[in-house]
């Protein structure tokens, strides 16, 4: 856990909309920072993936040497709209740079271009009442999800947030609301692994101590 008390969220800040996660996750108590290089990785309890262009988000992550180090850090990921196409196993139709961190199949643009964009409620049991305003961008749609993935809310059918043991991904935008519930799902589950790692390191430092 990066700090004693605070986690501390890292937002990859290279293009498209980390001001509006940096300034949600700061309004409910985490801690920010930046994401423009591999030295910012090490300090990161989860990471925030955000909107923007996927391809051009995707090309930075692999010139600044970001793709193996996130692939490798083990700790939690969020990516919304774009965020979620470069955190997907598969992009249908497309060749493009994928991070493959959660069992999905996602089509980038499938409600059509950015005069096609539109805000609806999406109803989740996770998140409980009200339903959420989603804002969706030039959305992609997730085509088909793996056993290990949990959908947590549907629009016409289909997947629109989904989680696995390591990511949650979001098609739509709730950094552009004032509704910070599924910031604050994302944020339970860095203080959920924070506290495993915690307890596991106390539970090893007092085995040692036992053996000595």
């Amino acid at each position: 856990m990066a700090g004693k008390n605070v986690v501390s969220i890292g937002i990859l800040s290279f293009q498209g909309d980390y001001a509006r996660h940096d300034a949600m996750f700061r309004a409910i108590g985490a801690r920010t920072v930046a994401v423009r290089s591999v030295a910012n990785i090490a300090c990161l309890d989860g990471l925030v993936i955000p909107g923007g262009e996927s391809t051009t988000i995707g090309m930075l992550i692999e010139r600044f040497g970001l793709l193996e180090p996130i692939r490798a850090a083990e700790i939690p990921v969020f990516g919304t709209c774009a965020g979620a196409i470069l955190c997907a196993r598969t992009i249908r139709e497309s060749e493009q740079l994928t991070l493959g961190l959660i069992d999905v199949t996602i089509e980038r643009n499938a409600y059509g271009r950015q005069v096609d964009s539109f805000e609806a409620d999406i109803a989740s049991h996770e998140l409980g009442s009200p339903a959420v305003r989603g804002v969706f961008i030039r959305a992609p749609i997730i085509r088909a999800t793996g056993s290990d993935v949990e959908v947590l809310a549907h629009y016409e059918d289909h997947p629109v947030l989904v989680r696995s043991s390591r990511c949650l991904c979001a098609t739509f935008h709730p950094e552009l609301t004032d509704d910070t519930r599924v910031h604050e799902l994302f944020l339970s589950m860095v203080t959920q692994r924070c506290a495993c790692y915690t307890n596991a390191s106390i539970g090893a430092s007092s085995s040692e101590s036992t053996t000595q």
